[in-house]
């Protein structure tokens, strides 16, 4: 599974003070100590706060890239921004994300293509949150759609189910798992998956068990990827070990251990 961290982003207290005053050593820890825990992937956004988010993400972009070579998920609802990034990133980048609307498909999925990026798809739309697997389904088969349209290769393509607190949507759980089983029957070759993790527990006083279970039972469910702490070493245990119970790993005493190297 692809571990994305989740850490880079100035909605964070810590890391919107250390942009306001372009701390580029305090964001490099932050990149060092995720990738150190296992992330494949940052995430890397400038957060709703910034002054001037193309220079920010052009900023954070950079000094990212100066003390570590992960790719990197460019996390924006402005495309312009996202863009910036994408202009100067040394590997392979994702974007997160577009949503189910023609209006931001037309932008980012031309978008993902012309720079050879991944792609995030939300699966919903203006009308907002999706009710059930059925609405998420109808989102997603748009979004496959066009990236089909513009010969967009769908196994770049990470399709979100849009995971909601279960503390105030309790039902939707099941509603999610089972849209991760079924977005990839949606075409050939099939879309990959993506959760942002946290979303879970949020406001919860659980936080940590229930994304660890969450995230178990999401990667029974096929999930290709998520968006997560990887600094929450029983977060990323269970990830390692889900997969190795589910034979996509071998095992040795030192599993663990083999997985960090």
């Amino acid at each position: 599974m692809l571990v994305i961290g989740e850490l880079i982003n100035g909605m964070y207290k810590a890391v919107g003070t250390a942009i306001e005053a372009r701390d580029k050593g305090a964001i490099q820890k932050i990149a060092r100590d995720e990738i150190a825990a296992g992330a494949n992937m940052l995430d890397v956004n400038t957060g709703p706060y910034a002054k001037d988010p193309k220079d920010v993400m052009k900023w954070l972009v950079e000094s990212i890239q100066e003390v570590c070579d992960a790719p990197l998920a460019l996390d924006s609802t402005k495309a312009d921004v996202i863009e910036e990034g994408l202009k100067i990133v040394k590997k392979k980048a994702m974007i997160n994300s577009t949503n189910a609307d023609n209006a931001k498909l037309d932008v980012l999925v031309p978008m993902a293509k012309k720079y050879n990026a991944s792609l995030i798809g939300l699966t919903m739309a203006k009308t907002g949150i999706p009710r059930d697997r059925h609405e998420r389904m109808e989102h997603a088969a748009n979004i496959v759609t066009k990236c089909q349209e513009v010969g967009f290769n769908t196994s770049d393509l990470y399709l979100d189910p849009i995971v909601l607190p279960v503390n105030v949507a309790q039902s939707q759980g099941i509603e999610i798992l089972e849209s991760i089983r079924e977005f990839k029957l949606l075409c050939d070759p099939s879309p990959k998956t993506v959760v942002g993790l946290s979303n879970a527990s949020q406001s919860t006083k659980q936080r940590p068990l229930i994304n660890r279970t969450y995230l178990i039972m999401a990667i029974a469910c096929g999930l290709s990827a998520a968006i997560m702490d990887p600094l929450d070493q029983d977060l990323m245990h269970a990830a390692v070990t889900a997969e190795l119970i589910l034979n996509k790993t071998i095992y040795c005493d030192s599993f663990l251990d083999a997985h960090k190297k």
